[in-house]
């Protein structure tokens, strides 16, 4: 039985790495997504345990002192975690959609996991994918932007750049990907081993 792999994505925010990271999931049925934990209200139509596992900051710092998560990072003054269980309970590829700090924790822990980042096709065109999700004001956008720019600069420490000039593209990528990690002579050995 083939193992399954930690892959974790990260860009800057207004990428569109929750729609490219949806549109993949439809594609590639042994692909399992790991909810992350915030403290962040949710925004219109996002669903506890679907979107994110929705916490309070109190709930949060216990599962912190309960050592709870597999990475955890303050962005934007919220906090944002992987909880272990569920990545520790998969058995097929988990995809972890994480901000920087949180991957490096992950890749501390799990040096085998595959990272990857999503990159807008023109800074211009994430600012006005900023813009047009209506959810934040425009002092806020620039922070995004800002922080995007900062982000951006620890690409080139990722194994992978995909830029989501269209979801289509995109996700034919992170397919080529998974599927590339999966044919790397040691598991294909372990295959034919019969380990």
């Amino acid at each position: 039985m083939r193992k399954g792999r930690t892959f974790v994505v990260s860009g800057p925010s207004g990428v569109g790495k929750s729609t490219v990271l949806k549109a993949l999931l439809e594609s590639r049925k042994n692909l399992y997504f790991s909810v992350s934990a915030t403290t962040r209200d949710p925004r219109p139509g996002e669903l506890d345990g679907i979107h994110y596992h929705f916490m309070d900051v109190e709930s949060f710092r216990k599962w912190i002192a309960m050592d709870q998560f597999l990475e955890y990072a303050e962005y934007v003054g919220n906090f944002y975690g992987t909880p272990k269980k569920f990545v520790d309970d998969a058995m097929e590829d988990v995809i972890l959609d994480i901000e920087i700090q949180g991957a490096i924790q992950v890749c501390s822990k799990r040096p085998d996991t595959v990272r990857i980042f999503i990159a807008p096709p023109s800074w211009a065109e994430l600012e006005r994918r900023l813009t047009e999700r209506g959810t934040d004001s425009p002092e806020k956008i620039q922070k995004r932007l800002l922080r995007a720019k900062v982000e951006f600069q620890t690409a080139h420490t990722y194994d992978y750049f995909v830029i989501n000039d269209t979801v289509e593209n995109a996700v034919g990528e992170l397919n080529a990907i998974i599927t590339a990690e999966h044919c790397k002579p040691q598991e294909r050995m372990e295959i034919i081993s019969g380990r």
